[in-house]
């Protein structure tokens, strides 16, 4: 398969020439591309000299452009399959082949890194705990399937996600809506446990406003999302 790591970064110089070595030596076989999100530092000088290719944008389009990039990208030079890293260092690319293995195997179309299936060392701060509960809890009983990691960015999806996402994703954290989203256009959605890492450099542009706004938007728009009126063979298999 044809495979494409798509790496959103804005604003990443201390973190992203890591995280782009790291997808190689743990995946020599993925292609990485780095979105520069209109960053005012050094990320696209920093992922050149790791060896990712990178697309700049001109200004900045926050992370749902980004990404949406990335699928646009990939969709246009044929991709098999998109594996989404997020460039500030908390993804363990180790688990790459994981996400990858059950999209080969035809088990999903969809595969979300949580890090709540498990336990793990993980630790969230109180106000985005209580955000990442709501929408899990929110996710669950709109799909009428157990979801626990829907803020996760750590993501692989196949032609048929990559077909959907390249046409439409959403602008404003987009992770939550994204699940509803492929839910309702028949996409089989899987989660994995998978480990992450605090934040390697920088800082994250993730306020306790702008969580409140986050909740409070998506929540209105997950709530407009069209229902399913028959049966789907959708199917959640948590990998313990």
């Amino acid at each position: 398969m044809k495979i494409l790591a798509v790496v959103p970064a804005y604003n990443e110089e201390k973190n992203i020439r890591n995280v782009v070595q790291s997808i190689q030596s743990s995946c020599p076989e993925i292609d990485v591309v780095v979105i520069n999100d209109g960053s005012t530092d050094n990320t696209y000088l920093e992922a050149v000299k790791g060896g990712a290719w990178v697309i700049n944008l001109l200004q900045n389009l926050g992370i749902g452009g980004a990404v949406q990039t990335g699928y646009i990208y990939a969709q246009r030079n044929n991709y098999d399959l998109v594996v989404q890293v997020d460039g500030d260092g908390q993804h363990n690319p180790r688990d790459l082949r994981r996400l990858v293995e059950l999209i080969r195997k035809n088990e999903a179309d969809m595969v979300i890194g949580s890090r709540f299936i498990k336990k793990t060392a993980y630790k969230p701060t109180g106000m985005r705990q209580a955000g990442i509960l709501f929408f899990s809890k929110l996710v669950s009983v709109l799909c009428r399937q157990k979801y626990y990691d829907t803020t996760s960015g750590f993501r692989a999806v196949n032609r048929k996600g990559i077909e959907l996402f390249s046409q439409y994703y959403p602008k404003d954290y987009p992770e939550v809506e994204t699940i509803v989203f492929a839910f309702n256009r028949g996409l089989r959605i899987t989660e994995i446990p998978v480990n992450m890492d605090k934040r390697q450099g920088g800082k994250s542009s993730i306020t306790p406003l702008r969580s409140l706004y986050y909740m409070v938007k998506v929540t209105c728009v997950l709530m407009l999302q069209p229902k399913l009126h028959s049966k789907t063979n959708i199917r959640l298999k948590e990998m313990i």
